[in-house]
């Protein structure tokens, strides 16, 4: 599929076909972000799709998904390229014991031979008939060191390799950065990206997601998922659940055969939803006094999804 035969609306309408729901301003900066070749930037809270979004264009646009996780202590060789060393000193060894001579045969392995592709590299030199999709997943777990090192590849699409020379990208890869904004990213880096903030999902949005993902979810109990994530994100808990918890609990509710949630139902399943003890602790204090009444979150569901 080519970028530049789309339409924002094609985007979207992509998009939902893959069961990924979005509004027409992500569409819109993805749109842009195909047909410009720059990177696109997305921060939101974990669990919101920002990663989802990478995963389903590479697969819409047949590209090769390449993915660098990053961490701290992500170094440019870990994320780039390494020699293979192993098959160096083995050259090296085959040369002496044949030859006597290990002079000669080592100008001969540092060539892309014994080079072991690391993502950026694999981005830049990709042997497929069009770009891939590289994915820069949590970029702000990553130390600012590197993040610098980024500017350059991510401005020219280009890298230099020492003992080989420079390497430019033949097509330039699709670029998509994520980050839950545990540290604020510099200023240079975004300038080269196009930038996105996806929040967490209206009641409607979220109603359209459970049941585009699990068509078997009932539509009563699709909203009451969604009124009772709606409110705990509105409630003060330590991590607020995303829209990966909401589809963890929907596909648990569907494993137990549940129609209808009730209170005991909810809080055998909160695992599902939050993942620290004092959120389950807060939780079930708040079930069990009647702050979270299901009845009441109900009938505060929109009355055009009744």
């Amino acid at each position: 599929m080519n970028p530049n035969e789309l339409t924002i609306e094609q985007v979207q309408d992509i998009l939902r076909a893959e069961r990924y729901i979005c509004d027409r301003s992500l569409a819109t900066v993805v749109y842009l972000s195909l047909i410009m070749g720059k990177p696109l930037l997305l921060e939101g809270e974990a669990g919101v799709g920002k990663t989802e979004i990478a995963k389903v264009l590479s697969k819409v646009l047949n590209a090769k998904l390449i993915r660098l996780q990053c961490y701290e202590g992500l170094d440019a060789n870990t994320a780039l390229y390494e020699w293979n060393y192993p098959k160096q000193m083995l050259r090296i060894k085959l040369e002496e014991v044949e030859h006597g001579d290990k002079e000669t045969v080592e100008t001969e392995i540092f060539t892309q031979d014994y080079l072991i592709k690391r993502p950026l590299l694999e981005a830049i030199q990709t042997d497929g008939a069009g770009p891939p999709v590289l994915l820069i997943d949590e970029i702000d777990r990553a130390d600012m060191e590197f993040e610098a090192f980024l500017l350059e590849v991510l401005s020219d699409f280009q890298i230099t390799i020492p003992e080989i020379g420079t390497i430019a990208a033949k097509h330039r890869p699709y670029v998509f950065l994520t980050s839950n904004r545990t540290r604020e990213i510099h200023d240079a880096l975004k300038r080269r990206c196009l930038y996105h903030w996806i929040e967490y999902p209206s009641f409607e949005k979220e109603y359209e997601i459970i049941t585009t993902k699990f068509p078997e979810v009932e539509g009563n109990m699709a909203k009451q998922i969604c009124a009772f994530m709606q409110k705990v994100r509105q409630m003060n808990f330590y991590k607020r659940p995303g829209v990966a918890e909401t589809l963890d609990w929907a596909s648990a509710l569907i494993a137990l055969n549940r129609r209808e949630l009730d209170d005991k139902t909810v809080v055998e399943t909160m695992g599902c939803v939050f993942k620290y003890r004092e959120d389950l602790h807060h939780l079930r204090e708040q079930v069990e006094g009647k702050q979270l009444n299901l009845e009441a979150l109900l009938r505060m569901s929109p009355e055009l999804l009744s």
